[in-house]
């Protein structure tokens, strides 16, 4: 019984031209995918299977290319010391770009939420993504200049320093030599011959152009020709140059100008016992002075050098700035990828925790992070493989002085194969170091997108 049911349960055995039509059709299927898929191929080995195997098989070789040399590039490679502050520097922009920005993104994604106008927000935060990294280069290399009159952070930073700390009015003034004053070591100036209280003392200086005296500025004629009291010590700090030629060095002729706001000190036994600021003609006095000898000082300040700012593309400083112009470029990706997959957060566990009593601090970092994490995770990596890619800002933005201070693994590979160095074979080694390097991190990325289809 059991075997006639089962006989009447089994499918009906196929015919062998039913069968021979369905494997025809599925190789039809299989040839039609691959001659679809053929052309991506085809592109796919042409543009990256090629050249890793050619840059595999150059980095062999010598810098001519025809004698074979097994390890010695890779050896040389990690002689150089070049190369060791490109992976040195490689190694920064690893650890400090994908952090800074997954947190920037983080922080921006959880706030832009709690905004009126959060399109617009993500908007401009996201366009200098469509801004080239050539163009982001030249932006702000600009933006860098040492000189206040282009760097616009230069210009905002001696704004900022001159508001809280006045700037020295005469930065190129100085003494003529035999004139009676005297440089210091630390750069101040003082008369060579002792004054005593009824003294009128004349101090004249150079340096100083016409155009550049304050407004307030008037004759020290007056001023030079008065008599001073038995305890006063009076004087006057004039230019020492008369438009047109004429006058007479040393003394203070009627056109004259004389310097106003200069700082000015009478010292005795190298103590300063009094000091004052010349007024608009140049004139100073020191009253109730106890009879003796004085020095007449004018202080260092008065002729420091204006403050220029920052040097921000100096040896020290151009790492962090270059990293500056990648923040301003993909903040805004890792904001929109991160609020994409805060968009995806499950509203009802986060009500829960505001019901049970937590604040939003509590809320953000127990709850909203951990579930974050696998979007966390995906934009750090991401970040990870383009920064050690990055060429164009380094390259861009570096000055030559200091382009051996900037460079990473991909500017110092296109050096050493093109920009100078003219060997190939190094920089074949040096572009297979950089693909082992990067490869780890696209195995992991492609891991966790494997692990999210599931």
């Amino acid at each position: 019984m059991t075997t006639m049911l089962m006989k009447e349960a089994s499918p009906p055995p196929v015919a062998p031209a039913d069968y021979d039509r369905k494997r025809r059709a599925r190789r039809r299927g299989r040839f039609i995918a691959l001659a679809f898929v053929f052309p991506a191929l085809l592109l796919l080995g042409a543009l990256v299977v090629y050249p890793v195997l050619f840059s595999v098989g150059r980095s062999l070789f010598d810098a001519s290319g025809n004698r074979f040399v097994g390890g010695d590039n890779y050896t040389e490679m990690f002689r150089d010391p070049a190369t060791l502050k490109a992976v040195r520097n490689t190694a920064i922009w690893v650890v400090v770009a994908p952090t800074l920005l997954t947190g920037l993104g983080l922080v921006l994604a959880v706030l832009v939420e709690k905004i009126r106008w959060a399109t617009a927000f993500k908007l401009l935060l996201f366009m200098p993504m469509a801004v080239s990294f050539l163009a982001a280069g030249i932006i702000f290399r600009l933006a860098y200049d040492e000189d206040p009159e282009k760097g616009v952070l230069n210009a905002a930073a001696v704004s900022v320093h001159d508001a809280f700390k006045d700037a020295s009015s005469y930065p190129n003034a100085r003494a003529r030599e035999g004139q009676g004053l005297t440089k210091a070591a630390d750069g101040s100036y003082g008369t060579t011959a002792a004054a005593s209280p009824g003294d009128t003392v004349g101090l004249g200086l150079v340096g100083v152009r016409a155009e550049d005296l304050p407004g307030s500025a008037r004759p020290a004629y007056p001023a030079a020709t008065g008599k001073a009291s038995a305890d006063e010590l009076r004087g006057v700090v004039y230019l020492d140059f008369t438009r047109g030629g004429g006058g007479e060095q040393g003394k203070v002729d009627r056109t004259e100008s004389g310097l106003p706001e200069m700082k000015v000190e009478a010292v005795r036994d190298g103590k300063t016992v009094a000091s004052g600021t010349t007024a608009a003609d140049g004139s100073f006095r020191f009253q109730d002075l106890d009879p003796g000898s004085y020095t007449v000082r004018l202080p260092a300040s008065n002729f420091a050098p204006p403050y220029d700012g920052v040097s921000w593309l100096g040896p020290a400083l151009v790492t962090p700035a270059i990293i500056g112009a990648y923040l301003w470029i993909w903040t805004g990706f890792a904001m929109v990828l991160i609020g994409a997959g805060l968009a995806a957060l499950p509203r009802d566990a986060l009500e829960a925790a505001r019901m049970d009593g937590a604040n939003e601090w509590q809320i953000f970092r127990r709850i909203t992070v951990p579930l974050l994490g696998p979007v966390l995770t995906v934009v750090f990596v991401t970040l990870v493989i383009n920064v050690m890619k990055v060429f164009d800002l380094v390259y861009i933005i570096a000055p030559g002085p200091v382009q051996e201070d900037a460079t990473v693994l991909a500017t110092q590979m296109w050096l050493v194969s093109f920009g100078g160095g003219n060997n190939q074979g190094l920089g074949s080694a040096l572009g297979v170091l950089l693909l082992l390097l990067v490869i780890p991190a696209m195995v992991f990325n492609v891991r966790r997108f494997r692990g999210s289809q599931r």
